[in-house]
């Protein structure tokens, strides 16, 4: 199963998608969620690795039929800790996800989103320190 994941830093809501696999077409259903959740006037800001889904023909296909709506900040190959989602997946590890037993792949995906709908109940928004994005 992959997570495919957004972390909105300014409710602090998770917002995923649970897939078998993670290609193209998958985080194409993640940005339509996305595009989706937020005022059509909005310009969603999207911090991401350098995935070959994140980046393939058929994702930029799709983000050239919205233009302006997306754009992308990568993070440095060498610079995993700008990844704050993956913070949002070591929680889902050593809280929900420990030493869970399924029967399914189904039953896992339930439990997976199950998890994340109580993380959304009472979501944590993050806060940057001694850091000035500019943009209030």
């Amino acid at each position: 199963m992959s997570i495919l994941a957004a972390l909105d830093f300014h409710t602090g809501e998770i917002i995923a998608n649970v897939e078998s696999k993670h290609r193209s077409r998958e985080f194409i259903d993640l940005l339509k969620r996305l595009n989706a959740h937020y005022p059509a006037h909005a310009t969603i800001r999207v911090v991401l690795d350098n995935h070959s889904a994140h980046v393939s023909k058929e994702t930029m296909t799709y983000l050239a039929s919205r233009p302006g709506r997306f754009k992308y900040v990568h993070t440095p190959k060498h610079g995993s800790w700008l990844n704050l989602i993956e913070c949002a997946f070591s929680k889902m590890a050593r809280t929900f996800l420990r030493h869970i037993r399924v029967s399914s792949k189904e039953e896992l995906k339930e439990r997976i989103l199950k998890g994340i709908a109580e993380f959304n109940e009472t979501p944590v928004p993050f806060r940057w320190r001694k850091f000035n994005l500019g943009l209030v």
